[in-house]
């Protein structure tokens, strides 16, 4: 794969094009901590299946650089959502589909929440919708699980992401993942993303910022409103989870129905952790594509 550039009015983003020009378009998006490597294992198959696809390396991560030194480095959600659609107007992309993986799923969420005519289809991975409320009920073993987001609201966190990221990130792949043994050479080139010089702060800021230990970029705050006061999706989801993540545990991801007016299918994979693209491709693409293809047919 050849690297591209494409320049958007905030940033300058590196991403991976691949597939028949004429293909249907399909946007990848990595979660956090990852990078864009992380879909390689299913691009074949998503090539061969006719689709266009584009994938990303979100903002803070690999080649993609800010614009302007001045620019918020914000590392809100919808942000994120809107440097998605920014992406598709430079690629010329009309309406298009998009999976995304933690960080990337929560993306394509709000996108589908806030321009449904513009997306076909979601599907996310090992995240489920919870409307983008920071104020939303939380399990007790939940935010036990989200130890790595409270511990970046302190002093001793941020010197963890700012000063030991390599640790810390493999740290929490191998948690994440358990009866997986993560590829050495697989993390660390996913790793030298992270030595993007945004990294760190727009780490820090999406988890303080999700839980209102940071303040968010007013340029967002009219979508954010939207998505808050209107939550339920209309369009087509397919929600994959694994059954012994520790990270986003499955009870996170049930009872969700009622936030979806479309197709809403949600898959739990036996024995699989946070990372189910990587630790096993095969089985996504078991329910991505004929979910992909179904939701072409009808256009």
């Amino acid at each position: 794969m050849s690297m591209r550039m494409v320049e958007t009015p905030i940033l300058s983003i590196g991403c991976f094009i691949t597939g028949p020009e004429d293909g249907l378009p399909l946007v990848l998006l990595h979660g956090w901590p990852d990078d864009a490597t992380c879909w390689e294992a299913m691009l074949p198959a998503l090539n061969e299946a006719g689709y266009r696809i584009i994938v990303p390396y979100l903002r803070g991560c690999g080649p993609t650089r800010f614009l302007r030194d001045d620019t918020m480095r914000s590392g809100e959600m919808v942000a994120m959502a809107q440097d998605l659609f920014d992406l598709a107007d430079a690629l010329n992309l009309g309406r298009f589909a998009v999976v995304g993986h933690d960080w990337g799923a929560r993306i394509a969420y709000i996108a589908a929440a806030l321009r449904p005519e513009r997306i076909t289809a979601i599907a996310a991975l090992s995240v489920g919708w919870n409307g983008n409320d920071p104020d939303a009920p939380i399990s007790l073993q939940q935010q036990q699980s989200y130890w790595y987001q409270w511990l970046m609201a302190t002093p001793r966190g941020v010197d963890l992401v700012e000063n030991q990221r390599r640790s810390f990130t493999n740290y929490i792949w191998y948690s994440w993942n358990p009866n997986w043994t993560v590829p050495e050479d697989m993390f660390r080139t996913a790793a030298a993303a992270f030595s993007n010089p945004d990294w760190a702060s727009i780490t820090l800021h999406s988890y303080r910022v999700r839980w209102k230990h940071a303040e968010p970029d007013p340029a967002y705050a009219a979508q954010t409103a939207r998505v808050i006061d209107n939550p339920v999706i209309s369009v087509p989801t397919l929600m994959i989870q694994g059954a012994i993540d520790p990270c986003a545990l499955p009870s996170s991801s049930e009872n969700k129905e009622s936030l979806f007016s479309a197709r809403y299918d949600r898959v739990v994979l036996d024995g699989i952790g946070h990372f189910p693209q990587r630790q096993a491709p095969e089985r996504v693409l078991e329910h991505l594509l004929p979910f992909l293809a179904e939701i072409g047919k009808r256009g």
